[in-house]
């Protein structure tokens, strides 16, 4: 069995691996490195559940190959908090209630990172549209666009806000 060498960043830690060429990113986080708060889904990029940033970017990890991400700085919801503190979406999430299961939150609170990087002060149709690739089962969306809507008041409030993509890429 052939195997390629790949390195990438993950939350900031560097990490280097021997992996089969098919070998998906989701799995590579999940099954090698441990960071199991990047959920599997669907397996087919409609859920959202495996949402991480790839060097700032939005991406569902159960679409991309582990080698394809050689050398990126990956950012998953494990990744978010600071110093034992919360990420504003993550305090929001809980603040409120956008969450029931759990099972998309992970997925959801990057996705809405990525969005907030991009539009620091969306509508609430932009939020929808903007999370429109991460499907939830449980809320009705409601307490998510208000926990949405929270986290990107308080960052643009934020003396400081934090570093990279709404607080989560740059490290």
């Amino acid at each position: 069995m052939t195997t390629q060498h790949v390195s990438v960043t993950v939350n900031g830690t560097r990490h280097e691996a021997d992996v089969e060429p098919r070998l998906l990113l989701v799995h590579l986080l999940r099954d090698v490195l441990g960071l199991t708060g990047t959920h599997i889904g669907c397996d087919t990029s409609h859920c959202g559940a495996c949402t991480v940033l790839v060097d700032g970017t939005s991406a569902k990890s159960c679409t991309l190959l582990a080698v394809q991400a050689n050398g990126a700085q990956i950012t998953t919801i494990e990744g978010m908090e600071q110093a034992g503190k919360l990420h504003p979406l993550q305090q929001a999430f809980w603040d409120q209630h956008g969450l029931q299961c759990g099972f998309c939150t992970p997925g959801m609170i990057v996705e809405s990172s990525w969005l907030l990087s991009q539009n620091p002060d969306p509508t609430e149709q932009e939020i929808r549209e903007g999370i429109s690739g991460n499907l939830c089962r449980c809320t009705g969306y409601v307490n998510i666009v208000k926990a949405i809507q929270q986290a990107a008041a308080e960052l643009r409030a934020a003396p400081e806000a934090p570093a990279g993509s709404a607080g989560v890429a740059a490290r």
